[in-house]
């Protein structure tokens, strides 16, 4: 068969023209019976849509911070603290998770509850500048360090069509390699995730400022060479965050509530957080942690997040000790990238999903972040109990009894 090229507008006559081409294809042609309208702007070649279930779970208990960051700097301060009741969408077709969380979720209520924290807020785009040779490179990132002040005035007054006012940069950082010269700016984006923000501003910096005024001209220059962090793990990401939001989750489980509720002892998750701990080591992976793709995933689909940033978004590392009160777990997801605004969240169902969540809109970005967090450690807390158990026979239970078809 040979390939189409569809027409990519969205006006009702491209739209049907492709719901013709494909609907006798379509077992079910109840996809392409929809109102186009809420979604026209969201992707090219509009066609149908995807139903996905959505489980709710909640209301979960956490200590969140509120947030803001202070300028001129962009530093983040915390302002004050609250405990709220917070429900969690989870958009997925996977048996057991609604469950397991809510598990989890209810361990942590019995015990001491959430509390979460917002360390860092950044997103970045890293272009890439190639010269003759590595000395003109090094010439070049001592010269483009001492240009933060500049460039930042510059965005602020230039009048350049499609530059964003949401997107400040805060920092650049450069890293020479060969006749490489990466220059990480690093920005913030208020409520947005603010990927396409930060792609125009950083664009017409590289064109309008830096080729203009370099002494040391390169022979060429690439908006991304790759060490920016978007979609994708990395290591430097998940060490230092920088690239969406660097937040914590922490609780202490009591042992009446793991014997209880989770059905396992402290000693046995402590063995599974050696064992796991270990392991991930062994494999080379980019986390210390079970499964936070999956409540991660599963919150995006819900929210209008990109999907594309999971693995990003996903980089976490879990903490477990003994203390006197009981088991104080952590988790660390250095690179959430999350928005309130823009994007797919100004769908119809992720804003009520939002909604509900109280995140929707300007103000809320923070908020989200905390509550993806502490969703992302209710679930790994649960997850862990069922491996934890003699031979994992709860894990094995619940992936048998619920995995769907055998």
């Amino acid at each position: 068969m040979e390939l189409r090229k569809w027409p990519r507008r969205n006006d009702p006559k491209s739209i049907e023209a492709r719901q013709a081409e494909i609907g006798p294809l379509l077992v079910d042609g109840a996809v392409l019976d929809f109102d186009p309208e809420p979604y026209v702007r969201s992707t090219e070649a509009l066609t149908g849509v995807a139903s996905i279930p959505v489980a709710v779970v909640g209301p979960i208990g956490v200590e969140v911070g509120a947030y803001e960051l202070e300028e001129p700097e962009g530093r983040l301060v915390e302002r004050s603290r609250s405990r709220e009741g917070v429900f969690v969408p989870l958009a997925n077709t996977e048996g057991g998770l609604a469950i397991s969380l809510y598990r989890g979720a209810r361990a942590v209520d019995e015990s001491s509850g959430f509390r979460t924290y917002v360390l860092k807020d950044r997103i970045t785009r890293a272009s890439a500048f190639l010269f003759s040779d590595s000395a003109a490179a090094v010439a070049f990132a001592g010269w483009i360090e001492a240009q933060l002040s500049e460039m930042r005035a510059w965005l602020e007054s230039n009048p350049v069509a499609g530059l964003s006012q949401h997107a400040r940069l805060r920092e650049l950082e450069t890293h020479v390699v060969g006749p490489t010269c990466h220059v990480m700016y690093a920005f913030t984006t208020g409520d947005a995730c603010g990927m396409n923000m930060i792609t125009r501003n950083s664009y017409a910096l590289n064109q309008g400022f830096v080729l203009e005024r370099a002494p040391v001209k390169p022979r060429r220059a690439m908006l991304e060479g790759n060490m920016g962090g978007d979609k994708k793990i990395s290591h430097r990401y998940f060490e230092r965050g920088g690239h969406g939001k660097t937040v914590l989750a922490e609780c202490t489980l009591t042992d009446e509530a793991v014997r209880r509720v989770l059905k396992t002892t402290v000693d046995d998750l402590l063995e599974l957080a050696f064992v796991g701990t270990h392991g991930a080591i062994a494999s080379g992976m980019q986390s210390v942690a079970f499964t936070p793709a999956t409540a991660i995933a599963a919150i995006f689909t819900a929210t209008g997040q990109d999907i594309g940033m999971v693995g990003t978004s996903s980089m976490a590392h879990g903490t477990a000790h003994r203390t006197a009160a009981g088991l104080h777990v952590a988790m660390r997801l250095a690179s959430l990238e999350v928005a309130t605004v823009g994007g797919g969240t100004t769908l119809p169902s992720a804003r009520a999903w939002l909604r509900l969540m109280g995140c929707e809109g300007a103000g809320q970005v923070y908020r989200l972040a905390q509550v993806v967090a502490a969703a992302t450690l209710a679930l790994e807390i649960s997850a862990s109990a069922a491996m934890a158990t003699a031979g994992s026979e709860n894990f094995y239970r619940a992936h048998f009894e619920r995995g769907g078809l055998r």
